[in-house]
């Protein structure tokens, strides 16, 4: 992989997003509501970058957050896109998880869910051209990369582009990416993989240094970092930053909701692992009843099995039943605090300084 300006590529974004990578600490986009306007604002006036997640929202959702976070705050923010499903499911398999799904819903007093191919485009095509006439300073992209000709549009409207890999064989296709999130087995949430196969994670320590061999672009490392002495050890190891989500769950300005941020300090929950049960891809979190009784079920569809079981997660967060919704979580999640965003940055920025 060469780490050369690609034709037409202007390094303008890039050397700005460097600029804002100064503090080294970044604030993962969590689809779900938690990294809403108010986290990333708080996040950003303390002088880190934050992220919007735009996942499962449409063009006109995520604008009204975008402009909400401006009104909040004037120093740069990002914006993370999931890209669209592609892959094809096993129908036979899907409608066997359903059947599994209605007496889970039927408990909760609720319906499975229902998926359209609206639910598989994720409102792609709306998104690109509402963020293209009015970009953020960064936009991001999980579950793939997008091609070279968005990344350029992009770039040529001042935007700086971010690609989520999860190998160096992902990092070596997103070579026209100004940066790369590098993340690591130990993330919570979904595994941002370019494929839905199951073929297992890479430990952040050793996926860092072995893209960061390939390429010159600046590196975000992501996964189980809840510290500034973690960030420490990733920049050691050549990242330019560390990314992190489950530090910021449990905030005052994080969306997510009461029944999550509750779990993430209760005793009974004493491991993550990573479930399809939820979601349809590979994803990190709390072993809940719902996880271990329903993990080996369930097949590789996304977003199919969000949509089928969102119905479900809402109420069961509405219940206040943590055994029967995602709790999302890194390894570390035991030092995730309930402090405001701003002084988990200051603490975060004081331990890296220390360290």
């Amino acid at each position: 992989m060469s780490s050369e300006t690609l034709p037409g590529q202007s390094q303008e974004p890039q050397e700005r997003l460097r600029e804002m990578l100064a503090s080294r600490i970044v604030q993962a986009p969590m689809a779900g509501g938690a990294s809403g306007p108010a986290l990333v604002a708080a996040v950003a006036e303390a002088g880190a970058l934050g992220f919007l997640a735009a996942g499962y929202k449409t063009a006109a959702q995520v604008r009204a957050e975008i402009d909400e976070t401006r009104r909040a705050t004037s120093r740069p923010f990002g914006v993370n896109l999931f890209m669209p499903a592609a892959e094809p499911v096993d129908e036979v398999s899907l409608a066997a998880y359903r059947d599994r799904m209605i007496p889970e819903a039927g408990r909760l007093g609720v319906t499975v869910g229902e998926t359209t191919t609206a639910n598989r485009s994720d409102d792609w095509d709306a998104k690109i051209a509402d963020l293209m006439a009015d970009p953020p300073a960064v936009v991001s992209f999980t579950f793939g990369c997008p091609e070279y000709q968005i990344i350029r549009a992009f770039r040529e409207r001042g935007a700086a582009v971010v690609v989520t890999v999860t190998s160096v064989e992902e990092a070596g296709v997103a070579a026209a990416a100004d940066a790369l999130c590098v993340q690591g087995d130990e993330a919570g949430g979904h595994r941002g993989s370019f494929s839905n196969a199951d073929t297992g994670g890479v430990a952040l320590r050793a996926l860092v240094p072995a893209v960061r061999s390939v390429t010159a672009q600046p590196i975000l490392a992501a996964g189980g970092l809840m510290t500034g002495e973690a960030i420490a050890g990733v920049l050691e190891l050549g990242a330019d930053a560390g990314q992190l989500g489950t530090a910021f769950v449990r905030c005052p300005e994080s969306g997510a909701s009461d029944v999550h941020k509750s779990a993430l300090a209760d005793p009974r929950f004493t491991a993550t692992g990573m479930t399809r049960a939820f979601s349809g891809r590979p994803a990190r979190g709390l072993v809940n009843r719902f996880q271990a009784e329903h993990s080996r079920y369930a097949p590789a569809a996304y977003p199919e099995i969000h949509y089928m079981t969102s119905p479900l997660r809402r109420a069961s967060a509405t219940k206040g039943d943590a055994e029967s919704v995602n709790l999302w979580a890194g390894t570390s999640w035991r030092l995730a605090t309930g402090a405001p965003a701003a002084e988990v940055v200051d603490r975060l920025r004081a331990e890296l300084a220390a360290g």
